[in-house]
């Protein structure tokens, strides 16, 4: 992780200077804000990486020596399945038509949403894939 935050870090060092000639150059403000948030976003992941590199064991991508069979065996967890984002894409998409065609979509969007989000938190804990 150490590499991927180096990355970062110097990918947002050229944003903002290109950001600062872009805006000095062109006196455009819509471009050079683009410009100057994307600088924001690589900051925040690059410290974010290199934050989180220092806690975790070093991978063998920081190893110039490794192969790529040194990274193999189980990354982490991954849930199987689950249908909680379908209901909160439905509940999104609904809550999003309401701003075109009515507020009053939002009570039926609301529930929705509400469900998907409790679902999501609680899927681990209840039904087949419970795991306490």
């Amino acid at each position: 992780m150490k590499i991927q935050g180096k990355m970062f870090i110097w990918l947002a060092v050229f944003i903002l200077a290109m950001a600062i000639v872009y805006g000095l150059w062109s006196k455009e403000p819509a471009g050079t804000t683009a410009l100057f948030l994307a600088f924001g976003l690589s900051i925040m992941i690059g410290y974010y990486l290199a934050f989180t590199a220092r806690r975790v064991d070093v991978g063998a991508q920081d190893d110039k020596e490794a192969d790529v069979a040194d990274d193999a065996g189980e990354l982490g967890f991954f849930s199987p399945h689950s249908w909680q984002p379908l209901s909160l894409a439905v509940g999104g998409a609904l809550a999003f038509l309401g701003v075109v065609f009515g507020w009053w979509l939002l009570y039926f969007s609301l529930p929705i949403i509400m469900i998907g989000l409790w679902g999501w938190v609680f899927e681990y804990y209840r039904g087949e894939n419970q795991n306490q």
